[in-house]
């Protein structure tokens, strides 16, 4: 991230999630509030955006209700930051070897052509 703040479309794409859906999250966990100026636009930071993946991650992911995201975030919210960081390098770690396995295939189906052509 490399602005200090974010408009609530650009957030709600980061996301894939409509700017409604970010509004209603501000209204229920007490955690999220972004800047606003006094036109009533919201600017996100660095810090809402984290937050705002952990409500995701709670929520969508996780598939917990409001109520039980936000008893997640009061009592353990390290647990979740650690939970939610590691759900994401696995995520990573998935899609490398997704990516090596397509290679190989392709190395493969090179080797089988090269072959049926000896």
């Amino acid at each position: 991230m490399g602005r200090l703040y974010y408009s609530i479309t650009e957030v709600a794409a980061m996301f894939d999630v409509n700017p409604s859906l970010l509004r209603f999250w501000e209204k229920e966990f007490d955690c999220l509030s972004p800047k606003k100026n006094s036109k009533g636009t919201r600017f996100y930071s660095a810090e809402d955006i984290e937050t705002i993946k952990t409500i995701r991650y709670l929520v969508k992911e996780q598939k917990l209700t409001l109520s039980g995201a936000k008893q997640r975030l009061k009592t353990n919210k390290n647990e979740v930051e650690r939970k939610l960081k590691m759900a994401e390098k696995l995520k990573a770690i998935r899609a490398e070897l997704i990516a090596i396995r397509k290679e190989l295939n392709q190395e493969e189906a090179i080797q089988m052509e090269i072959t049926d052509n000896i």
